[in-house]
């Protein structure tokens, strides 16, 4: 009986969540999840986040990937965006892989080389 009660409550919870980063700008994605030495990226990439922090980290790379790009071609950041917010996902879902996945689609310099404005 509980889980009938809780489960809709944690389901809509994380659509919300989801939502509230939706119509962020690429700049305020970037500092909300890459910024500091304690940064939600650092955590979650150094195993030391929580599976909330992994949640959290794909929500925010989702956003990212549907924010318009600072500068650059609009096909290099949709491919580079959605790149991250898959592996971010992925590892949010505990897929196999998915550490690597999501290193590899977070290096900054590919991305930042094109689309960070100067």
């Amino acid at each position: 009986m509980t889980y009938r009660v809780v489960l809709p409550g944690v389901l809509a919870l994380g659509v919300l969540m989801g939502a509230a980063f939706q119509d962020k700008t690429a700049k305020e994605v970037m500092t909300a999840s890459n910024k500091g030495k304690e940064s939600l990226w650092a955590k979650v990439t150094g195993g030391k986040g929580t599976d909330d922090d992994a949640k959290k980290l794909a929500d925010l790379y989702e956003a990212l990937s549907k924010a318009k790009a600072p500068q650059g071609d609009d096909k290099s950041w949709t491919s580079k965006t959605s790149a991250l917010a898959a592996a971010a996902k992925d590892l949010a879902e505990k897929k196999p892989g998915a550490m690597e996945k999501l290193k590899t689609a977070g290096e900054c310099k590919a991305c930042h080389s094109v689309h960070k404005p100067k």
